[in-house]
């Protein structure tokens, strides 16, 4: 109990620190190392971490050689994983592919005269986007330069548009997301196998209640405000913003697709006898794209060839941002579990008699709150992913009974942040500020929660 104490309030203090804008990878740094003297100090028999640990002699150097250990595993598997697909989306986007893909997939919806019809399916068009373009305020700027104008356009309010574009990337599908490899790597299972099987049943519930709520909520809040649907001609200029560099070829909007499409076709899904990896698909794609440069701009081979570094550096930045924050929050949960907070927190679930779903609904809230307060959907998710091995090791539904609803449900919460970095980008554009879009986007992504719980009970074998 003792030690469940020194736990919580290490967790505390750590939270206040991320709440308060410290740099989330030292916090959580700083919290495992202190949860990790503590239990070296006072309640070495209890931990079975030091013990797997090879050590060194001392349990001082232990605890540095634990973190040696993660940085190890995770860099040489799903860091390198994460990397490639950042300087893959990032290189997509340098040369212009990722803009012509979003030009195709709204392309569309301008057509339609039904403005809050067009403003549901935007979001489901969005969504389908999001497998391609992980990051989520990187779409978001994407749709606010296409897809954002034509709404504006059709007659929808700037607040209304702002928000649907601000949920597109709630559900981080597809292996491009560092949060669907960390919980496909976490779960033991090919990422292709997570997405195929888990994710897309679960967002073809989800993804139709947030287009059905969307469309009655956004029109609800635009009549609260006095917005009448006028369409607006002075918004075209907007979406003819697109710079002379960015008009590639049309087949570059095939570029992005390319590597989902070599991971689910040669794995154990269809052609089994052949597999590829992430990281190699995204290296086929970068190169496949380095070479249609060449080809376009052959006049330019310099330039071109300057510009491939924009992979490496997309590499770069992950690392920076992503990877350092899954160590970080990997050596906290570490910490928790060394000095026995998780055994108690399942014990004492157990004797209450919950079961795993009440586990899950537990653990959701604290992702949601922890997502909702930080602001960051990755920060929430890496900090609790750990956790589900053991909280879910007695079912037969395994680790991903837990962890799809946390993934989805960090996603979720992000968006219905406003201090989340796509709500401020979304409020910043429609000259509103992000309380307002919070509020817009609640009932929608409620909902969707909701129904991910339901199907967490009813398919994914929680009870």
């Amino acid at each position: 109990m003792v030690a469940f104490l020194i736990a919580m309030a290490v967790t505390a203090f750590a939270g206040t620190l991320v709440i308060k804008k410290y740099q989330p990878q030292t916090v959580l740094l700083l919290a495992g190392l202190a949860l990790f003297v503590t239990t070296a100090l006072f309640f070495p028999a209890q931990s079975i971490l030091f013990k797997e640990t090879e050590t060194s002699g001392w349990a001082g150097f232990d605890i540095f050689e634990f973190i040696h250990q993660i940085m190890s595993y995770r860099l040489a598997g799903l860091g390198l994983i994460i990397m490639a697909a950042g300087g893959f989306a990032k290189y997509m986007d340098h040369i212009g592919a990722t803009q012509a893909m979003v030009n195709i997939g709204t392309r569309p919806l301008a057509r339609m005269r039904a403005p809050y019809l067009v403003l549901a399916l935007g979001y489901a068009v969005g969504q389908v986007l999001n497998i391609f373009i992980p990051s989520a305020a990187g779409l978001a700027m994407l749709l606010l330069v296409t897809l954002y104008p034509t709404l504006v356009r059709l007659g929808v309010s700037k607040a209304s548009a702002a928000a649907m574009i601000g949920m597109t990337s709630v559900l981080d599908l597809g292996p491009a997301s560092g949060t669907a490899n960390l919980a496909a790597h976490t779960a033991n299972m090919d990422v292709a196998i997570y997405f195929a099987q888990y994710q897309i049943p679960a967002s073809l519930f989800i993804v139709p209640v947030i287009c059905v709520l969307t469309y009655f909520s956004a029109k609800y809040f635009d009549r609260r405000s006095g917005h009448v649907v006028d369409p607006d001609p002075t918004a075209h200029a907007v979406a003819d913003g697109e710079s002379e560099a960015q008009r590639v070829p049309g087949f570059y909007a095939l570029l992005p697709i390319l590597p989902l499409t070599l991971i689910l076709v040669f794995s154990k899904l269809l052609i089994h006898q052949i597999e590829i990896g992430v990281v190699t698909a995204m290296i086929i794609g970068a190169v496949l794209g380095l070479f249609c440069e060449m080809v376009r701009k052959r006049r330019e081979l310099q330039a071109v060839f300057k510009g491939f570094m924009t992979f490496f550096q997309g590499m770069g930045q992950m690392f920076s941002s992503i990877i350092s924050l899954i160590i970080c929050a990997e050596f906290f949960a570490a910490g928790l579990t060394a000095i026995g907070a998780i055994d108690f927190m399942i014990g004492a679930a157990q004797g209450a008699g919950f079961g795993l779903f009440g586990m899950t609904l537990v653990t959701c809230l604290l992702v949601a709150v922890t997502a909702i307060l930080t602001g960051s959907g990755n920060a929430a998710f890496f900090s609790f992913a750990g956790l589900a091995p053991n909280v879910a090791a007695a079912t037969a539904a395994g680790p991903v009974a837990l962890l799809l609803p946390l993934q989805f449900t960090a996603g979720i919460a992000r968006s219905l942040s406003p201090v989340s970095g796509v709500i401020i980008a979304v409020s910043e554009a429609a000259g509103c500020s992000p309380i307002d879009i919070v509020k817009r986007t609640a009932i929608p992504l409620i909902g969707g929660l909701i129904v991910l719980f339901v199907y967490t009970a009813l398919f994914v074998g929680v009870r």
